[in-house]
């Protein structure tokens, strides 16, 4: 659930070409701040697909080195430190992916700062794969991503709660990662 500065009806809006460019200062910040726990910090979500309308808050991945107990309370630190937010849900500490489990951390921005998720996930995770793949596989297909904004621009019409909007969401995202997983097999996609 987002913190109290976070509350806002959901808007999907057309794609912005601003997106990258905030992501590659994030991005610096994060490397910054986590320095050798991090192995990459990628731009992942519907903002890093060129084209796609998306909800105005960057997905931000670190894929960890580790986030075993002793990592995730180190990289804790640091982005709390910072001003960061660990999201207390109880889904932020594992997740499933394509059947797989995972560990992650999500953290929101410091309070007033620009919306953004940075999840960390183990760098060779299935949470960390899934993410790229999603992007990957909507920047290459058209189609899919076309069908994908729409949806998500109709929903958000309809569905002005956030929690509301993600759980109608999720059956269509795995839905869509079927799709991906069957791109990627076709293509020998691999996680960059």
């Amino acid at each position: 659930m987002p913190f109290d500065d976070e509350i806002a009806p959901v808007a999907v809006v057309a794609h912005r070409p601003c997106w990258p460019v905030e992501f590659a200062e994030h991005a610096a910040r994060l490397r910054e701040l986590l320095g050798d726990l991090a192995v990459a910090v990628d731009h992942v979500g519907s903002t890093s697909v060129p084209g796609l309308a998306a909800k105005d808050c960057l997905d931000i991945q670190v894929r960890m080195v580790s986030l075993d107990e002793e990592c995730a309370a180190r990289a804790t630190a640091r982005l709390t430190a910072a001003g960061f937010r660990c999201r207390p849900e109880p889904w932020n500490r594992t997740e499933v992916s394509s059947g797989h489990r995972g560990r992650k951390l999500v953290f929101a921005p410091p309070a007033g700062a620009r919306r953004c998720n940075v999840h960390l996930r183990e760098h060779d995770g299935p949470g960390a794969r899934y993410a790229l793949l999603f992007r990957d596989h909507l920047r290459a297909d058209a189609a899919a991503r076309r069908a994908w904004g729409t949806f998500k621009q109709r929903l958000a019409e309809q569905v002005q709660d956030l929690a509301a909007y993600g759980r109608i969401k999720q059956p269509a995202t795995d839905a869509l990662m079927l799709g991906a997983e069957r791109w990627a097999a076709a293509t020998g996609w691999q996680p960059s």
